[in-house]
């Protein structure tokens, strides 16, 4: 008689979780020296143990900072997360000052920021995927002034222990405080205050609490 261990195994499903497992492991271990390698010619600034999952999208404009601290991580494969993603993670500095920097622990999958002012994420920020973190308009607000790139920016600072949601949308001017949680599909046009957790379109705190 066949073991009952062994009959109630379900080797396809052990098979594809392994294969998710280990395709991901690998690409980190055999391309990811390669995508450092590639981000830093173009003047991105790593820490220690900087994880590249799949290549990220970087696009720094002269005299702007990218920078990564120790521990980071950027999903940008496309089967790097099971919820599914259709893009890398993009960083962008469209102007001179202009900085995106993440903190210790912090990380992000299918991503995108947009910096003209100053986009700043603290440690053991996690940042679901397929988000927007964009600190401008990209064009003019004022009609007459729409065409070209006579447009400000306003600094988003996300602070420590954040964790933000599947596709959500942060955008100019935000500071979200420290321990809190946005809800997935959120647009966040406004600050959040610490230990909250924060959901909808625009966003609100729905509830607050003390984290222990």
């Amino acid at each position: 008689m066949i073991d009952n261990k062994l009959s109630n195994l379900d080797l396809s499903g052990w098979l594809a979780d392994r294969v998710f497992i280990y395709s991901n492991k690998y690409r980190i271990l055999l391309l990811g020296w390669f995508y450092r390698f590639l981000i830093r010619i173009k003047g991105v600034r790593t820490g220690a143990n900087l994880i590249l999952n799949g290549r990220p999208v970087i696009h720094r404009a002269q005299d702007s900072e990218i920078t990564f601290g120790n521990n980071c991580i950027l999903n940008s494969a496309k089967n790097s997360a099971i919820i599914g993603i259709y893009r890398p993670c993009t960083l962008v500095t469209l102007r001179k000052n202009a900085a995106i920097t993440f903190g210790n622990n912090s990380g992000a999958t299918a991503s995108l920021f947009v910096a003209v002012s100053k986009i700043t994420i603290g440690n053991n920020v996690l940042i679901g995927a397929n988000c927007t973190i964009i600190d401008n308009d990209f064009h003019n607000t004022n009609p007459h002034k729409r065409e070209g790139s006579d447009y400000q920016g306003r600094t988003i600072t996300i602070e420590d222990n954040v964790f933000i949601g599947f596709n959500c949308f942060i955008l100019k001017g935000v500071t979200i405080g420290e321990n809190s949680i946005i809800g997935a599909n959120s647009v966040v046009i406004n600050s959040i205050p610490k230990n909250t957790v924060a959901i909808g379109n625009p966003c609100k705190v729905v509830i607050t609490r003390k984290w222990e």
